[in-house]
């Protein structure tokens, strides 16, 4: 983390630069230029000039002030990292935060500067043309986006990986790219498209069944992927290839070119139509194709990664039997460890992590484990630090959020947990969750519903109770993949993206009272067909996770006779699907955890 005296030397640096190039303010976004969730530490640019860490949040800077946008996921550590520097916090959602666009009008209103900078590589085609308009509507402001001015300020900064790329096997992925890449073209020209530019880095891994670790807990690796009629070209690092993957892509017909060629992309495109997603892509590679053959539209590639196909699935219920026998053996070892002493926050999560690497197929963790003991469970995105660290006592609660990355399988599981005595308040927090995590498993639902008509299910029961969680209540996992994976998502805000049988998603309601504790209980879930009737095809969700729900906290009296089956039909299935792979004395815990209420 850097320095509050650092970060303000950045600042001045940065404005030097400004005023020659007469900008009043410069926008830097929390992605890359690929806009990725998470992001190699080279284009870590709003981190490095804000010293703010979070996977989501924009920081503007003008010549005498600064200011950073985030969620309300990352509302107390934001407050935290920023005490003491220039810039002020921005809450998006509340009704007296101003838009970026509004903030810099007003904050350029007394000067005679009217142009803004943001770096073209590192934002979409959407957000440059949501930002163009916006600044318009401010007096006339406008904006230039040719210009990073990190690479003249940032003196240290990491290059772009160079890290190799691995073949993901066919037993694993269960589809040939040379049959991915047919899907993907006869989705193209129903679009009316010859081609396309995939920039995510997860589409272009699945597509070419590749993995890498350029990314911090992501298997992906930095490239372009272009997709025309009869060829396919893979814009890459050649340092990345070896000469076995070479001559893979070569025989799945892909050829490739330098990363930095991708700036040419336009002028080698061999056909006439091309799809760009402006959501996706960055303005500056969208601005190198003809704007007569461009067609703007979403990519079909993320809604085809997202049905998982029969080798995936049962990819995803191998991994997820391992990954339970971890978390087996480490609930069984948390409550008395705890109270022999000595336990933190931090070894808490080292212990977890270990027990995870001795499953077969580990390859790592699939996001930065959250251990969050009482106060600290209420910041939803809370990661300790040595800072930060705590020690955990054999009282209240601690909420674990934790996943890893299996060759077969990526998992994402939250457990809050009772290490001891416990208030009122808390067990009937803990059971307005477990009610909302119960009733969207329960749930049955039309083909192609989307998950926003589906998220009040996970929130009616605490909503009687003026109570309410402000992030997502679920979203989709890849293959071995990033864990988060769309198009689709449970949440408040409208999200059309239809549910299709085959996809994976969370179920992770929770209850956050800042500066108490927080509870989080979260399944991954897959998508499977229900029933056929005259009113059509209907779905259902099974659950993939496989660890127990601690039962201690439960109110039984306010689960509804529905709720306590499903949990209890959930704990036999938990049992009889560990149980082979655990000892005696573990099955004699799993057995306890397990039993019906």
């Amino acid at each position: 983390m850097a320095m509050k005296t650092e970060i303000a030397e950045r600042l001045s640096r940065l404005r030097k630069v400004m005023k020659r190039e007469h900008l009043g303010a410069f926008i830097f976004p929390c992605t890359d230029a690929h806009n990725s969730e998470y992001v190699p530490d080279h284009w870590k640019g709003r981190e490095w000039i804000s010293g703010f860490d979070g996977s989501a949040g924009v920081a503007v800077v003008t010549q005498t002030s600064a200011a950073l946008w985030t969620d309300s996921r990352y509302f107390i550590a934001a407050e935290a990292q920023l005490q003491h520097t220039e810039y002020q916090l921005m809450r998006i959602g509340l009704s007296d935060t101003p838009s970026i666009a509004q903030w810099i009008g007003q904050e350029l209103q007394q000067t005679d500067v009217t142009e803004v900078g943001m770096d073209g590589f590192v934002n979409t085609k959407a957000f440059v043309q949501q930002m163009v308009n916006d600044l318009r509507k401010e007096g006339g402001i406008t904006l230039r986006t040719n210009f990073d001015p990190l690479a003249q300020i940032w003196n240290d900064r990491p290059a772009i990986p160079k890290n190799k790329v691995e073949i993901h096997p066919l037993q694993y992925a269960g589809e040939s790219t040379s049959s991915k890449l047919t899907r993907i073209r006869k989705a193209l020209r129903l679009q009316h498209a010859d081609g396309i530019m995939l920039s995510a880095l997860d589409d272009i891994a699945w597509t070419l069944n590749l993995r890498g670790t350029d990314v911090h807990c992501n298997p992906v690796f930095v490239a372009y992927l272009l997709i025309s009629t009869h060829e396919a070209v893979l814009y890459v690092d050649p340092e990345k290839l070896t000469e076995e993957v070479q001559s893979y892509l070569k025989a799945e017909g892909v050829s490739t070119r330098s990363y930095d060629e991708v700036t040419q992309a336009g002028r080698h495109y061999p056909d006439y139509t091309i799809l760009l997603d402006a959501e996706q892509l960055n303005a500056h590679i969208f601005s190198v194709f003809q704007k007569q053959h461009v067609i703007t539209a979403s990519s079909p590639v993320p809604a085809m990664k997202a049905v998982k196909n029969k080798t995936e699935i049962a990819g995803f219920k191998a991994a997820m039997e391992r990954d339970g026998v971890a978390m087996v053996k480490f609930l069984k070892w948390l409550k008395p460890a705890v109270e022999a002493g000595g336990q933190t926050e931090i070894s808490l999560d080292e212990k977890l992590t270990a027990l995870r690497a001795e499953q077969d197929l580990y390859r790592g963790l699939s996001f930065d484990t959250i251990v969050g003991y009482e106060a600290h469970g209420a910041i939803v995105h809370y990661e300790a630090t040595a800072e930060t660290d705590i020690p955990v006592q054999p009282k209240g609660l601690v909420l674990i959020d934790s996943g890893a990355q299996y060759l077969d399988g990526t998992t994402d599981i939250t457990r809050t947990i009772a290490l001891g005595p416990l208030t009122e308040e808390q067990r009937r927090v803990y059971t307005l969750v477990l009610k909302g995590h119960i009733q969207l498993e329960l749930c049955k639902f039309p083909a192609g519903a989307s998950g926003t008509q589906l998220d009040a299910l996970a929130r009616q029961a605490m909503w009687r109770e003026g109570m309410n969680f402000m992030h997502g209540t679920g979203h989709g996992v890849g293959s071995y993949l990033n864990v988060h994976e769309g198009p689709h998502q449970i949440r408040m805000e409208y999200k059309p993206a239809p549910l299709r049988a085959g996809m994976t998603v969370t179920d992770e309601p929770g209850l956050y009272l800042e500066g108490k504790f927080g509870v989080r209980i979260e399944n991954t879930l897959l998508i499977t067909p229900y029933l056929k009737t005259a009113f059509g095809e209907f779905l259902q969700f099974e659950p993939l996770t496989l660890a127990p729900i601690d039962t201690t906290p439960i109110i039984i009296e306010m689960l509804l006779p529905e709720e306590r089956n499903w949990l209890n039909a959930y704990h036999e299935q938990v049992f009889q699907r560990l149980s082979p792979y655990l000892s005696d004395k573990e099955n004699d815990w799993l057995r306890e955890a397990t039993q019906a209420i």
